[in-house]
């Protein structure tokens, strides 16, 4: 049986920076399951109409369709119970408090940061329906919401609760990583791929966890094709 993931891809096929795609890499890493990806666009919603859904990730397991990062790591907690990613219980609830945390706190910060980038590593096709979508939800154009001074400064904010979070372990989820670790993780790489920007310290705690996620699973972090790797690409 072969696992499918759609997978957002940019400017080059392989370059993929979807983070709730990147949770999802990750948890099939954590499982030990394999798969195989399938580069999807913006713009191809109706590659997704089998799944009833116009967004990625979308993974496919045998007769099995699962939508929407969080909801496919409960179904591979469900479906394969080794090495628990969730888990039960508080495990379950830091997990569901650390997704939101990214999506509304860091997620934020880092789109202010490196909004430009991202938006140059996009495939040309997808540019004028990124731009269209995003320049509606933040009622203001891509340039004018740029500002990487005031995305560093929010940012650096926000990870004071991460900071806390790593004084008990070297993970979100203590001694090892699990599903907290990669729901925030994916933010992280979202903004590795597509821009150079330094969003945090070396000498940052949380530096040292990003260095200990980027090495897990054989370096599917650190390996990953980036922007920089593209001839051409950055600018």
């Amino acid at each position: 049986m072969t696992r499918v993931l759609y997978d957002l891809c940019g400017c080059d096929e392989g370059l993929r920076f979807s983070p709730y795609c990147w949770r999802v890499r990750y948890a099939l890493a954590h499982k030990g399951l394999d798969f195989n990806t399938r580069a999807w666009h913006f713009t191809d919603k109706e590659a997704l109409a089998f799944a009833d859904y116009d967004k990625v990730p979308v993974l496919v397991d045998g007769e099995t369709t699962v939508t929407d990062s969080y909801e496919i790591l409960r179904y591979l907690d469900r479906a394969y119970p080794e090495s628990p990613l969730i888990g039960d219980g508080l495990a379950a609830a830091r997990a569901r408090f650390f997704k939101h945390y990214a999506e509304r706190a860091l997620a934020p910060a880092m789109m202010r940061t490196i909004v430009m980038d991202l938006y140059n590593a996009i495939a040309p096709r997808d540019r004028d329906y990124f731009r269209e979508t995003r320049e509606k939800r933040f009622g203001r154009t891509l340039e004018e919401f740029h500002s990487p001074a005031k995305g560093l400064a929010q940012l650096d904010a926000a990870l004071a609760p991460l900071r806390g979070q790593l004084e008990d372990g070297d993970f979100i989820d203590g001694e090892a990583p699990a599903a907290a670790d990669y729901l925030v993780f994916g933010s992280f790489m979202w903004a590795r791929v597509v821009s150079t920007a330094d969003l945090v310290s070396n000498a940052d705690p949380v530096y040292g966890w990003l260095e200990r996620m980027l090495d897990l699973h054989d370096g599917t972090g650190r390996n990953a094709v980036r922007i920089t790797d593209i001839e051409g690409a950055y600018r």
